[in-house]
């Protein structure tokens, strides 16, 4: 197929032309049930009715100025940020990848203001933490920064829960460690509880930043608003972005007084980052899924999921290894590759999106109905059958 788009994507040839809860229709009519989320973006599935009321709202009232003026919609949705979370502040971009730039900044120009200038920041192999230069040389594995050099430098690489690793590295030239509690592209990969309150304490230990990546993992997606407040640690800067729109293109930097402090007037920006319709859908997606009748749901529907995710696991061992995860962010480490399996959902009619580690991700709406988790179960059981063929 000819198209004017940059060839940056492998593309499913598949299109579609309209959405509604957890189903999404081709161009064709065929419908097919979403595990995808559009990579956990779509958090109360495709045109909620609140959402779309609340865009079309503020559509007809104003969409965009500048940041050269205050925008009424941008400090409700922080003031609410602030309000629920560690945070006292709050800056405003577009993307994932926008928000991984600010939180390199911000951590250095700390260092820099307290008359202690450090750069080196610890991150970790099977990390995403986006496309621009400054987050691949955070990510650091060879698909990511090869061709693309040199890289912005001052990062160390350490393997995923090695502990013995992240002591011998830490030290007084570490500006801050950067890491995903639950890492998405990585394989759906947990960091434990103690391990967060560890880094937690080894950042207090040395004077270092606590950077906490949830764009996959954040926004009600682990049962909890934000995934580290299982292990009851709080970071020093988040990066936020993916579920906190709902599918409208919406980040966030959060980050203490302490941490932010060195980013004062001139020293970030962006044209369109905050602009008023992004933060008036964002609070709204913000409203719904912050209430805690909302995340009990969101805990019970990951349960009901992940039992029947367990059983799929038993009934095809050649397929299927384990489950991962936790709340509505959940993978199946395959056997068999995993993009075989991915094809095989698709002649299910079902959508479900690679990962590394040889992973399928299943990021389904927070909203899913019980029907359609019992239905995803039946399509994955058939797919998998398909697969042992």
């Amino acid at each position: 197929m000819i198209t004017a788009v940059l060839p940056t994507y492998n593309r499913t040839p598949m299109a579609f032309v309209s959405g509604k809860g957890s189903w999404l229709t081709a161009e064709d009519g065929s419908r097919y049930l979403d595990l995808g989320a559009g990579i956990a973006v779509n958090a109360l599935g495709h045109a909620h009715p609140a959402l779309v009321e609340t865009l079309t709202e503020q559509a007809a009232k104003l969409w965009h100025v500048s940041n050269v003026y205050h925008i009424p919609e941008q400090e409700r949705l922080a003031q609410a940020l602030v309000e629920k979370t560690f945070a006292d502040t709050v800056f405003f971009t577009n993307s994932g990848t926008e928000t991984a730039e600010l939180a390199i900044k911000m951590a250095r120009k700390y260092h820099y203001d307290k008359g202690q200038p450090r750069a080196e920041i610890i991150a970790f192999e099977g990390a995403f933490h986006g496309r621009s230069t400054g987050a691949i040389a955070a990510a650091g594995s060879e698909k990511m920064v090869k061709g693309f050099g040199p890289l912005m430098p001052g990062f160390t690489h350490l393997p995923f829960g090695d502990h013995a690793a992240l002591k011998a590295a830490i030290g007084p030239q570490t500006c801050a460690v950067i890491i995903e509690p639950i890492q998405g592209e990585g394989g759906v990969r947990t960091l434990p509880d103690a391990c967060l309150k560890g880094l937690r304490d080894l950042c207090d230990q040395h004077g270092a930043l606590l950077i906490f990546d949830e764009v996959q993992c954040g926004v009600g997606r682990t049962g909890r608003l934000f995934a580290h407040e299982w292990a009851g640690v709080a970071p020093d800067i988040m990066m936020v972005a993916k579920g906190i729109g709902g599918g409208f293109p919406l980040g966030a930097v959060l980050a203490t007084e302490n941490a932010a402090s060195g980013m004062v007037a001139g020293t970030h920006g962006s044209t369109y980052g905050g602009n008023p319709l992004g933060c008036a859908v964002g609070a709204k997606v913000l409203e719904i899924i912050s209430d805690d009748s909302f995340l009990a749901e969101v805990n019970r529907k990951g349960g009901l999921f992940r039992q029947g995710l367990e059983s799929l696991v038993a009934r095809h061992p050649k397929v299927f290894e384990a489950v991962r995860g936790q709340g509505l962010m959940l993978g199946l480490k395959c056997k068999a590759t995993n993009t075989d399996v991915v094809k095989a959902n698709y002649d299910q009619n079902l959508l479900t999106v690679a990962a590394a580690d040889n992973v399928i991700r299943l990021l389904p709406a927070l909203n899913i109905p019980d029907d359609d988790i019992a239905e995803a179960l039946a399509r994955l059981d058939r797919a998998a059958t398909a697969v042992e063929a």
